[in-house]
């Protein structure tokens, strides 16, 4: 383990100019940080001996704690109890092996004049990468300077070399050629005018995006603030969690039990088992059912066009998780939900636009994807994924690198090899989620997909989007790629046209990303451009990212 030394303890000029300082982040839950501890131990290890390697001492700014059996930073309360000890203008390290809650460091960066590196470990075991991408993104978003780099070994060269540059002068940036703005792009007439007809008619009428308790986790960069948010013609409606569980409980068994028939016809596999603390059981799929029931009913009673429950945090303690629930949603096919009185089917025939842990980045994404995708007649289903990790195809079926795009919950059955009948549910990870509760896991299918992210910086939405495709892969991989990251997950194969890893990794605002299918290649370049027009014509700024299927840029 790295030094511990008190931040607030005076130290000899010389012995200060060589010292840097590092901060570990974590969960807010303990399990998670306990299981999860070692990864990071090895991590700045390894860390550290690169540090060391270029001239400079690498010390923890706060100690391992030997009762919680973890050395991470584990609320806001205690974040600015290491940060108060801190010189604002030190050299400051955040290294990341693990997801971390971004809100108990943001008070202190805000306010840090030195140097900032983020930095991960290029590993899918623990969401490391996505912890990393969410602090980036929260940074941007609150105008903090920084510099990121990552790595699967912190003693390769190129890395050491990047390392000692950001060591030197305080800074690293990486190359984003890849990116081109949208006004310099040639976009063909009848998508600008899809996209132009279909922002002014949000702008007109209006939508309502209901949200069931902001910033979960801490994703400060989820959070779009009224005021940016306003000016595409989206008002949030602020839902509570509690309102969510008690209009849960007052579901009749009756009809969880219909939902929960409904879904066994349709062929998903439910992985059940007799303990609640180990196995998904079938009382937590009728919770689930429940809870499905009533997002449904709660969205049409405010009139949302999209919907997102934070629930990690604010029921992971009353209620399985909400995944099941949230994929469900997403799906054109889906189980009807019917009003309290009987009388209406609710959102007919129509998914229910759901936006997981309450990014309403992709909230406001997913709304306009939907309805992009419903006027140029392509699949509808949308969701969000973690940027998770990347690797190439260790089975040689193709010769990419292909990214593990991976979501606990929000990824419909229609993106599933099969569908409905592809899918399984199996239990959530209890050190996450204590209460259980099924997910939906399955293999995206191949096909075209636009990838998109709303994100926001200098004070001004922004959208990133790009094209890629999903590929098919052995079982033998899959599986290997599963066991590397959450195999309880549904997982996507992506394969991005134009962008390197590196290049993702340096431009990405985000944990998150989104995606849907076009039918064709063709379909998604219409879709990607005709979802870029409307962007722009709602205000944002709007960039493409990478090339064309044929390698041709934009």
């Amino acid at each position: 383990m790295i030094p511990y030394i008190d931040p607030s303890k005076r130290a000899s000029a010389s012995t200060k100019k060589k010292r840097v300082w590092l901060v570990a982040n974590g969960d807010l839950r303990l399990s998670a940080n306990q299981n999860c501890w070692a990864a990071q131990e090895q991590m700045e290890h390894e860390l550290a001996e690169s540090v060391n390697a270029a001239g400079y001492e690498l010390v923890r700014a706060h100690p391992y704690k030997k009762k919680e059996r973890h050395g991470f930073i584990d609320s806001q309360k205690e974040g600015m109890q290491v940060f108060s000890k801190i010189d604002p203008d030190v050299k400051l390290i955040v290294a990341e092996a693990v997801w971390q809650y971004s809100h108990h460091l943001m008070h202190g960066l805000i306010s840090h004049r030195g140097p900032i590196l983020t930095v991960a470990n290029w590993s899918g075991t623990w969401p490391g990468l996505v912890g990393m991408l969410n602090l980036n993104g929260s940074l941007t978003k609150a105008g903090v300077s920084y510099s990121t780099l990552w790595a699967e070994d912190f003693a390769d060269k190129k890395f050491c070399t990047m390392l000692k540059k950001w060591l030197k002068t305080g800074d690293y940036q990486h190359r984003t050629s890849h990116v081109r703005s949208l006004r310099r792009v040639k976009v063909p007439a009848t998508a600008r005018r899809v996209g132009e007809q279909l922002a002014h008619q949000l702008q007109r009428d209006k939508a309502i995006m209901g949200v069931f308790d902001e910033g979960c986790m801490g994703m400060f960069n989820a959070i779009i603030p009224d005021h940016l948010l306003n000016k595409t013609g989206v008002y949030k409606e602020r839902l509570s969690q509690s309102a969510l569980y008690y209009e849960s409980t007052q579901v009749p068994q009756a009809e969880a039990m219909a939902v929960r028939r409904w879904m066994d016809r349709k062929g998903i596999q439910f992985c059940t088992g007799p303990r609640h603390k180990d196995h998904l059981t079938d009382k937590q799929i009728l919770d689930q059912c429940r809870m499905y029931i009533a997002a449904v009913r709660i969205a049409d009673d405010f009139g949302c066009h999209t919907i997102g429950i934070q629930y990690q945090q604010g029921l992971k303690d009353l209620m399985p998780a909400s995944d099941l629930v949230e994929g469900t949603l997403n799906n054109r096919d889906r189980p009807p939900v019917k009003s309290r009185d009987g009388k209406r089917v609710l959102y007919s025939g129509e998914p229910l636009p759901h936006f997981n842990e309450v990014d309403e980045c992709a909230g406001l994404d997913a709304l306009m994807t939907y309805r992009v995708h419903s006027a140029l007649k392509q699949p509808v289903e949308n969701t969000l994924h973690d940027l998770r990790w990347a690797d190439w195809d260790q089975s040689g079926t193709v010769e990419d690198y292909v990214w593990v795009f991976e979501i606990s919950g929000s990824v419909p059955p229609a993106h599933l090899i099969g569908g409905w009948k592809g899918a399984r549910s199996e239990r959530q990870p209890a050190m996450f989620f204590p209460s259980g509760g099924g997910t939906i896991k399955g293999i995206s299918k191949p096909g075209e997909i636009v990838w998109s992210r709303v994100f926001v910086e200098d004070d001004q939405l922004k959208m990133d989007l790009g094209r890629a495709k999903v590929v098919k892969l052995p079982l033998e991989e899959t599986e290997r790629r599963w066991q590397a990251t959450t195999s309880q997950w549904p997982i996507m194969h992506a394969v991005t046209y134009g962008v390197t890893r590196d290049q993702m990794m340096a431009r990405h605002k985000s944990n998150h990303i989104q995606v849907a299918y076009g039918r064709t290649a063709a379909d998604a370049d219409r879709a990607m451009f005709a979802k870029a027009s409307m962007a722009s014509a709602l205000g944002l700024e709007v960039a493409l990212c990478g090339t064309r299927k044929s390698g041709q840029p934009w």
